[in-house]
């Protein structure tokens, strides 16, 4: 992002237009972050689908960064990619707009009855064992 902002005429002071149409998606997402990264006082963050329509590469640098730069506030994710909830402490799972089962991921899945692990099934045999494996859960071979 340093180097598409430091090409722009007026680097850091350039124009976004509006709806930020001089910008990808992933990179409105980075601008977005930076903002949040600049607020002092908020105590917490919501992302709503924030990593939806970006790829995986740029999920990841973003999931990375909220986890280290705002570990000492509360982040409220609205996401649909498992994996983006994967190494968060808490998670609340909804169906039909009412609180379904909460826990960290690792309990929730490890618990085979629970919707989430049901969810976590569906990914497939090869996913479903990462995201296992990325929750510290081991999965038979």
């Amino acid at each position: 992002m340093r180097e598409r902002v430091a090409a722009e005429g007026g680097g850091i002071h350039s124009r976004v237009r509006e709806g930020g149409s001089n910008y990808s998606v992933g990179q409105r997402q980075l601008l977005c972050l930076a903002r949040a990264l600049l607020r002092r006082g908020s105590g917490f963050i919501l992302m709503d689908e924030a990593t939806a329509n970006i790829d995986h590469a740029l999920d990841r640098q973003i999931q990375h960064t909220v986890m280290t730069a705002f570990s000492s506030r509360t982040v409220i994710t609205i996401a649909h990619r498992l994996h983006t909830v994967a190494a968060y402490d808490k998670i609340i799972v909804m169906d039909h707009g009412v609180v379904a089962e909460s826990g960290s991921p690792r309990e929730l899945v490890s618990d085979p009855s629970s919707k989430f692990s049901g969810l976590v099934a569906a990914l497939g045999k090869q996913e479903a064992a990462a995201f296992m494996a990325s929750v510290g859960v081991e999965t038979a071979p």
